[in-house]
């Protein structure tokens, strides 16, 4: 009979199965314990993102990450209640000695969703990137074994990268729905409003706008480029795979920006805006893409299995 901790993995790697898109894709390289590790961080993770996406008041959402701190901080006294995450969540903390400390982070990153619309300046904006991304990058990093105190630094790095992302891939959608992540000081810098981007308006404020902030990011990717060959050497395709699959993800959204059409391929030109919501799907690779980028990196863990040394050399 499984005990309560095997039956916790069971659904943590279910969840991530049908929940986690582009990271499940890293997780397929990983060997066994480790890949059930991230399965087990990722649904408590993904309990969080959930709160906060779902259709309840602000104030239930809060109520309801109070009780997740405290189950929180219970999972780490060995008591789970009645969840289905926690037991193997607390087991994949304690194996590989994540901090408890970023998970705390991370709440309070997703509390910030509940009542911050906008970020004033680019440091605002890098605690929350922090709080709900390098946190992650911090605690798959322990999960994915190092040693040099540097790859710290690394994995904060990176998970900005992976979060400015994020926010470029959705910022149309965001801001439609009254929610603006980039500085609205670099609004005013390249003379563009959250009240054009909301509106649909893409003229040539936007696009230099948009290149500040995807020349940002890629700065990220191209500093935690090293983090790879910092990690334990089974680790490094799952890594390899996730930085390429986030790091293709800037380039669709940097080739919607350079070549004027939108997240559907429609061209589009100047565009002064209808006033009207977006309806588009945000900036992805195909699942084909994804596949390949697998296949590349399940290619160089076989040379690592043969003694051989692998170009970890990421895609442009």
């Amino acid at each position: 009979m499984a005990t309560a901790v095997e039956r916790s993995y069971q659904h943590c790697r279910q969840l991530a199965r049908e929940r986690a898109r582009n990271f499940y894709y890293g997780f397929w390289l990983l060997p066994k314990p480790r890949r059930d590790a991230f399965c087990a961080v990722y649904a408590f993770m993904r309990y969080c993102d959930d709160v906060a996406d779902g259709e309840t008041a602000a104030a239930e959402k809060s109520a309801r990450l109070r009780e997740w701190h405290q189950a929180l901080e219970q999972a780490f006294a060995g008591n789970y209640g009645n969840s289905l995450i926690l037991p193997a969540f607390h087991d994949a903390a304690r194996r590989y000695q994540i901090p408890p400390e970023y998970f705390h982070e991370l709440i309070a990153g997703t509390e910030m969703d509940l009542t911050i619309r906008s970020y004033r300046t680019y440091d605002d904006l890098y605690q929350y990137c922090y709080r709900v991304a390098s946190v992650v990058g911090l605690c798959s990093l322990h999960m994915f074994g190092f040693r040099d105190p540097q790859a710290k630094l690394l994995a904060e790095r990176c998970g900005i990268a992976f979060q400015l992302t994020n926010i470029l891939r959705d910022v149309e959608e965001d801001a439609a729905s009254g929610r603006i992540y980039l500085p609205l000081e670099d609004f005013d810098r390249f003379g563009y409003s959250p009240q054009q981007l909301a509106e649909g308006a893409r003229n040539q404020a936007y696009r230099d706008l948009m290149r500040h902030e995807i020349a940002r990011a890629r700065a990220y990717y191209d500093e935690s480029a090293p983090l790879i060959e910092m990690v334990e050497p089974e680790s490094r395709p799952a890594l390899w795979t996730l930085i390429s699959i986030y790091r293709g993800v800037l380039r669709v959204i940097e080739q919607g920006v350079e070549q004027d059409v939108d997240q559907n391929g429609r061209k589009i030109g100047d565009r002064q805006g209808t006033g009207s919501s977006w309806n588009h799907r945000p900036a992805a690779l195909t699942d084909l893409e994804k596949i390949v980028l697998v296949l590349r990196a399940a290619l160089r863990r076989l040379q690592l299995r043969v003694g051989g040394t692998p170009d970890w050399r990421l895609l442009a």
